[in-house]
This record gives structure tokens, sequence and C-alpha cells, in this order.
């Protein structure tokens, strides 16, 4: 689990160092919330197994998974709506931004 774990935190790194270079997530609020929640997502994951690694029986199991889901799908829920706002806001601060400056430069 620890060797699963090192690896996972590895990407995570290479995915913030690469995340400036992408025009619509480079060092903005969108970047941070994709890295935020993808570290929560992983680290909720190795929770889940951890405790399905210490089930005493298979309806332990089984209601360890039913929780994990219900879970997940109520915070993914959660995460896409919040960033598609948070998207959006960045679209259409760029958008203004644009408009702005091409007014700007017509003047």
């Amino acid at each position: 689990m620890e060797q699963v774990r090192s690896a996972i935190n590895g990407y995570l790194q290479f995915f913030q160092r690469g995340m400036p270079g992408v025009p619509m997530l480079g060092g903005s609020e969108l970047s941070n919330k994709v890295l935020s929640y993808a570290e929560r997502n992983v680290a909720t994951a190795f929770d889940f197994a951890q405790n399905l690694m210490s089930a005493k029986d298979p309806q332990e199991i089984l209601k360890l998974q039913t929780e994990f889901l219900q879970t997940q799908m109520q915070a993914m829920t959660e995460q896409v709506k919040d960033l598609s706002e948070t998207a959006i806001k960045a679209v259409t601060d760029a958008t203004k931004g644009a408009a702005a400056g091409k007014s700007g430069a017509s003047s």
C-alpha cells in the first residue's frame, strides 16, 4: 500500500508541476481546485482500501463499499458542479479581459 501511495503522490506532484503549462489552468483557481480534489479523492480511496483490509466479514465489506460509493458519488457531484462554475467564471473573466483589451487598443 505504501508503494502505491508513494507512486500516486509522485504522479500528483508531476501533475501539479505540469499545470502551469496548461493555458486555461495554469496558476488559476481552477487548477488549485482540480489538484485539491484529486488529492482528496486519492486520500479517500486509500482510506477505503485500508478499511477493506481490516474488514472482518463479507457483510462489513459490502457495508464499507456501499458507504464509499455513496460518499464518492456525492463528492463527485459537488466537485463537478464547483469545477463547472469555476471554469465558467474563468472563461467569462478571460472574455471580459480580452474585450477590454480590444476596446483599449482601438481607442
